[in-house]
């Protein structure tokens, strides 16, 4: 699988998020990376400097001598970095003009431009990384609770990769072993033994199996945050609790009903539950075109939520649009929340406690912020109780993983299957091999090129 850094051009990228700051690197990947930065880089020889060690000098247009900037430039030789291959990362003032300038020079001079993802597709290529520890790059990066970051390193660090490996490798023994029996019978009853190795291994490694993806839910809320819609017929105050767990003024708050005329989402951490929060428009009959496009966002928006955040006026009495919103979230995970608290009390909530437990109903002042940290314990309480704290956890977090832990699941229930109906082995060893083969999918132990591109094109430029 590995390749060797000569099937590959040298590649440059701006590796630092794009605006004004202290400093940007644009990063060199290659067997050419040393000459190519030398050509443009003024001070030490760059290809004579030990690995490892940053250097100062100056970025000098060859064409006409102008020095473009002032610069540290890091030389890292092949195998011991990052892609496996040379690289050269030159550190410049943070700044659109110098930095595209830079880039522009190295592209000029040897290098292309390198794709999204590329640098981390070397490294998987290189053999440095296999792709679950590619994918928990971007996981890393796009890590929203201090928890969801620690699934990412732990995934880095191998975790997932030598969980499937060791799997996989019980898988080749008991294969193995099929084989000899097979092809070297000592007994009568070899078939019987086989068959019950063969069943016994199966249901061990399919308890495994089903482990990991009993940790897939948990996964999905770290790796994605919970959809989580914010519904309630207008003026309740779904804007302003929006704005103060997003602690910003991110929606218009205004006493007019019908403001908010489109879905707007944002990420925020409560309690170190990733939610996406959706602040809906209000639900409500509506003659406007555009708020009708917003309602019936708003209608779609209940159905994919995985949480549902209900406000209710405590201050005025249920009304129609409200009895609406409570029989359109019946069947999902929800809380009630009473908001205006602050008001004198005109809401009966006889008829509320009839659909809704206690414990789920959560009154609330938007305005003076009062009841919202109870609010944020008891999404933390919903979710987070189903979220594994433990350090050393191994979750499996992305769609792939999950969709082909679920394939290699139902192949062990195909060998289990084929046992029980009294099947010759070596038709049920083609079951179990499939299953060897689905896990190493996982890792990339085994791939296809399409696979590949769609994987890292997911990735940001010069990652």
């Amino acid at each position: 699988m590995a390749n060797t850094t000569s099937e590959f051009d040298t590649i440059a990228a701006i590796s630092t998020p794009p605006g004004e700051g202290a400093i940007a690197i644009v990063r060199l990947s290659g067997e050419d990376a040393l000459p190519v930065a030398n050509r443009i880089f003024k001070g030490r020889d760059l290809q004579k400097v030990a690995s490892h060690t940053i250097n100062y000098g100056h970025i000098v247009d060859p064409d006409n001598g102008e020095v473009v900037d002032e610069v540290m430039a890091s030389v890292m030789r092949a195998p011991k970095t990052y892609t496996r291959e040379d690289i050269v990362e030159i550190n410049t003032h943070g700044g659109i003009v110098a930095t595209n300038h830079v880039l522009q020079l190295l592209l000029s001079h040897g290098a292309r431009l390198a794709e999204p993802g590329e640098y981390t597709k070397r490294a998987f290529l290189n053999g440095r990384i296999d792709l679950t520890q590619a994918e928990s790059v971007m996981d890393l990066i796009r890590a929203k609770t201090d928890r969801a970051m620690q699934v990412a390193v732990n995934q880095l660090d191998g975790n997932l990769s030598h969980l499937i490996k060791n799997i996989r490798q019980e898988i080749l023994d008991a294969l193995a072993q099929v084989e000899v029996n097979i092809d070297y019978p000592e007994y009568d009853d070899v078939e019987t033994m086989t068959s019950k190795m063969l069943r016994e291994k199966a249901l061990a490694v399919k308890n495994r199996i089903e482990q990991l993806l009993a940790t897939a839910n948990q996964g999905k809320i770290l790796r994605e945050g919970l959809a989580t819609a914010i519904v309630g017929r207008p003026n309740v105050g779904k804007s302003s609790l929006l704005n103060y767990l997003l602690h910003e003024d991110k929606a218009i708050v205004t006493d007019v009903a019908g403001t908010t005329r489109d879905v707007i989402e944002e990420y925020v951490n409560v309690r170190d539950v990733p939610l996406k929060l959706i602040d809906t428009a209000g639900i409500r009959e509506t003659q406007d075109k555009v708020e009708k496009i917003g309602v019936e966002r708003s209608r779609k928006a209940i159905q994919q939520a995985d949480l549902v955040l209900l406000l209710l006026n405590n201050s005025e009495p249920l009304t129609q649009e409200d009895q609406a919103l409570l029989d359109a979230t019946k069947g999902k995970k929800r809380l009630l929340i009473l908001n205006k608290t602050d008001l004198p009390v005109k809401l009966d909530l006889s008829q509320v406690k009839k659909t809704v437990p206690q414990q789920d109903i959560v009154p609330i002042s938007a305005l003076t912020a009062t009841g919202v940290d109870q609010l944020e314990q008891r999404i933390a309480d919903l979710f987070a109780g189903g979220i594994d704290n433990s350090q050393s956890t191994t979750l499996v977090s992305n769609a792939r993983q999950i969709g082909l832990l679920k394939q290699a699941d139902q192949a062990l229930t195909d060998v289990l299957n084929g046992l029980q109906a009294d099947m010759p082995v070596d038709l049920v060893q083609i079951d179990m091999t499939h299953c060897w083969d689905l896990l190493g999918e996982i890792t990339g132990e085994a791939y296809q090129d399409e696979l590949l591109d769609q994987l890292f094109s997911q990735f940001c430029l010069g990652k």
